[in-house]
């Protein structure tokens, strides 16, 4: 990868290949995840999913106390003092393993209580055991990738998604086809089992990587040295001044997220639907239609991720100009991007959703999520850089507001309107939280705004590479009958087959506006 990329500063370099690497295996990863959503929507049906879905929250608050701001603080300490970087790892690991079995014990001896008073939803209770076990692998997981992400190195903390996704797909496949040939019924603890083994096979991976192939420039075996770790005592202070906030801040905004996902299957039986129904709804939102959404950014979560690593060492440095260039290099992306996906789900939206998961309603969830996609990349993107520059506290703010947002329109407006005031709900929050971001950042670091082209130009791009697509299309009809026909089971394949079309006409495009504007400036 280097050999293509002579001229870039080694930093640009680094930040490019990682951002290449992790993107690249991010949609490995998405890809296999719609296979594997796709029979876990045909196995165990939308009000399973939605089922699962009412879980996995537990999991994500304990994942904020234990693992998730830990791996955070890590990235950023250890990017800004990397010659320390394998003992502040050590004094993280430690704290965040100890939290995880404390936070293990915890769910297991209130399973009960958990699912019957705070989940509203006592069919719970056994899954959240299974979910317990999983923290400690968690933890160690995010702890060893907030090491390498600080170190500037990449290919552990993205290869371990592949192998993380790869084994659960494995293991499931495996089991189902076992249960079915034993007549066995199928439930949603097969979806949770299932999260526990990707967990297993991603902590066992990267602890194998971080043996053989440390990111550091010692040996391997002073990872459990007796004086490296009274060494490293002496970093949890320094460690938990920038874990603690974070911890704090992740913990209100998974306990907001955690209620968001508790109360809308309640509300939604408020609007008149059977308790079956509104789990079968959530299920198709969460589980079907979310993803969907979610699959492009896997381009802006990879730059999200190594944003925070490279702008906290550029500040670190005085580097006013790089973080700058940063700003505007993650504006200008995210906005090309989510453009680019709000026209195809717009256009692919409701074929997407009938030819994958069979569900028109997934289809047309698809179709209006996909308007968040310009304010939800732009907002990764910005918070993180804001988390890079310190700015903690005015994302946890923010976040929190936005989150809040959204829960009067499931408190409010799902037993009025139903779902939509929930996608409703999203649209709005994405927007404001998105624009909040962008003015905070304004006011920290001047960087180069241009409307023209940020906005106008892909938005015209877009349009031309729609029309071109078309044409395109019109052309092509004929001559794939089958796999274009609607009705037919080749329907996904021709659906993707021109939204790819679309995105190679967009990209050529601005590939071309790009090669002319280098040309004019010479």
């Amino acid at each position: 990868m280097n050999h293509f990329l002579p001229s870039l500063s080694p930093r640009k370099r680094a930040f490019l290949t990682g951002t290449l690497l992790l993107t690249g295996t991010g949609f490995l990863c998405r890809i296999l995840g719609f296979f594997y959503r796709i029979f876990m929507s045909r196995t165990i049906g939308a009000e399973g999913l939605g089922i699962y879905n009412m879980v996995h929250p537990v999991f994500g608050i304990c994942f904020a106390l234990c693992a998730g701001s830990i791996q955070t603080a890590l990235s950023q300490y250890v990017a800004s003092n990397q010659k320390k970087g394998r003992a502040v790892f050590r004094t993280g690991l430690f704290i965040s393993l100890t939290l995880s079995f404390l936070l293990t014990l915890l769910i297991c001896n209130t399973s009960s209580f958990i699912a019957r008073y705070l989940l509203l939803e006592p069919r719970c209770q056994p899954y959240l055991l299974i979910i317990a076990l999983s923290i400690p692998f968690a933890a160690l997981h995010a702890c060893i990738n907030g090491y390498y992400y600080g170190m500037q190195k990449s290919h552990v903390p993205a290869f371990s998604q592949v192998v993380e996704q790869v084994i659960r797909m494995l293991v499931v496949f495996g089991t189902v086809q076992l249960m079915r040939e034993n007549g066995k019924e199928i439930t949603v603890s097969l979806a949770v089992y299932g999260h526990l083994v990707g967990e297993m096979a991603s902590a066992v991976f990267t602890f194998l990587c971080l043996l053989t192939c440390p990111p550091g420039k010692k040996a391997a075996r002073h990872l459990t040295d007796a004086s490296s770790f009274r060494q490293s005592a002496g970093y949890a202070l320094p460690l938990l001044t920038l874990a603690l906030p974070l911890m704090g801040n992740r913990l209100v905004l998974n306990l907001l997220a955690s209620a968001e996902a508790i109360w809308i299957p309640n509300r939604l039986t408020a609007y008149g639907l059977s308790s079956s129904d509104a789990f079968s709804v959530y299920g198709v939102l969460t589980g079907m239609a979310l993803p969907f959404i979610m699959f492009p950014s896997a381009i802006t979560n990879s730059m999200a991720v190594l944003l925070l690593p490279s702008v906290a060492q550029a500040q670190a440095e005085g580097n006013q100009r790089q973080i700058s260039a940063s700003i505007s290099m993650a504006l200008r992306y995210s906005l090309y991007m989510g453009i680019l996906c709000t026209g195809i789900f717009f256009l692919y939206g409701r074929e997407l959703g009938s030819s994958v998961f069979q569900s028109p309603s997934a289809g047309s969830y698809i179709r209006i999520l996909g308007w968040l996609c310009p304010f939800m990349y732009l907002a990764t993107t910005l918070g993180s850089i804001l988390n890079g520059l310190g700015k903690t506290p005015s994302t946890f703010i923010q976040n929190a507001c936005a989150l809040c947002l959204r829960l009067v329109f499931v408190l409010f407006g799902i037993p009025r309107l139903g779902m939509k005031a929930y996608l409703w709900g999203i649209l709005v929050s994405e927007m404001f939280l998105a624009f909040w971001h962008l003015i905070t950042l304004r006011r920290f670091v001047p960087f180069t705004w241009d409307g023209t082209e940020m906005l106008g130009k892909p938005i015209i791009l877009l349009f031309v590479s729609v029309w071109l697509n078309r044409q395109l299309w019109t052309f092509a009809l004929p001559l794939l009958p089958q796999v274009l026909s609607p009705g037919a089971s080749w329907a996904f394949l021709g659906t993707a087959m021109k939204a790819l079309s679309l995105s190679a006409f967009y990209g050529l495009l601005l590939l071309l506006f790009h090669v002319l504007h280098g040309l004019q400036e010479k």
